[in-house]
């Protein structure tokens, strides 16, 4: 029988219990249905999507449709795990009611649970004015890819101590505005240690240490699927584009060299239809 679906409740019971949260960002329905046998509890179909399975330089220039589209099909594919959708670059920044329109359109129109939006500082306003039009919103901080070249680029954040201050102020800020979850990304472990203790949402690393309440990794990053460069907290557990890029090669030998399609990957008529079919072609010529 199928597991009953996640709430943030369930979430919220994990923290306290001390059992880590499972979370994959994946970007369709084949990864949606994966990572719902493996048994997660959270998928986010992140904005990472422009990269990995777009082909954009980076996450700014996906757009709005382009990350419903995606998500919708995440959807399709999920029962039990709670959905996440990244509300990318440009579509809540400009003013809260921006904000709630986007996060509507996720949860009406991709029927996502939560939604993910990114930074502290204005992006709080942003948080507070979604969680009281009743949506719940998850926070996300440190190295934050949207605005990453404000950032100087992809590297680990909160290094020095202000920074590391800013941080858990931005953590707290987010906290306080509601939000039900936080996503912390590429900081120091010991800043995720002095943290954790302040929290009373789940927090979720990814490269940030084991002190999170949970984890979250790219399906794509975590199977070997994407050819990109890869972040140093990044665990390959399996090289499915290298099998991917033999079983392809294998098939053009086969069909350059005639060995497919063979007898057995094809159809035949009913006996004497192919008898019957000349005779009708001879008639008609």
């Amino acid at each position: 029988m199928t597991e009953r679906p996640l709430t943030i409740g369930d979430l919220a019971a994990k923290k306290q219990a001390g059992d880590a949260i499972v979370m994959v960002t994946a970007y369709d329905h084949p990864g949606a249905q994966i990572v719902e046998e493996a048994g997660v509890d959270m998928v986010l179909v992140g904005d990472s999507a422009a990269m990995t399975v777009l082909g954009y330089p980076s996450t700014v220039p996906v757009t709005v449709d382009e990350m419903l589209m995606l998500t919708r099909a995440v959807r399709r594919g999920l029962i039990r795990p709670l959905l996440v959708g990244d509300l990318p670059f440009g579509s809540y920044e400009a003013s809260d009611a921006l904000a709630v329109e986007t996060a509507q359109r996720f949860v009406k129109e991709a029927g996502c649970d939560l939604v993910k939006i990114e930074r502290g500082g204005t992006t709080v306003d942003r948080a507070r004015a979604i969680v009281a039009a009743g949506i719940p919103v998850i926070g996300h901080i440190g190295l934050t890819p949207q605005t990453a070249t404000a950032l100087g680029g992809y590297r680990a954040q909160g290094r020095s101590a202000e920074a590391a201050l800013a941080l858990i102020d931005d953590a707290l800020a987010l906290q306080d505005a509601g939000c039900s979850l936080l996503v912390i990304e590429a900081v120091p472990a010991e800043v995720t240690e002095l943290l954790m203790p302040l929290m009373r949402i789940p927090v979720i690393g990814i490269g940030a240490g084991a002190d999170a309440d949970g984890q979250v990794l790219v399906l794509h990053d975590l199977l070997g699927i994407y050819d990109g460069p890869a972040a140093r907290f990044v665990k390959r557990y399996a090289d499915l584009r290298s099998v991917a890029v033999a079983g392809v090669g294998e098939y053009a030998r086969e069909v350059r060299s005639g060995a497919y399609p063979a007898a057995e990957h094809g159809y035949r008529m009913p006996e004497g239809e192919a008898a019957r079919l000349q005779e009708l072609l001879a008639k008609g010529r």
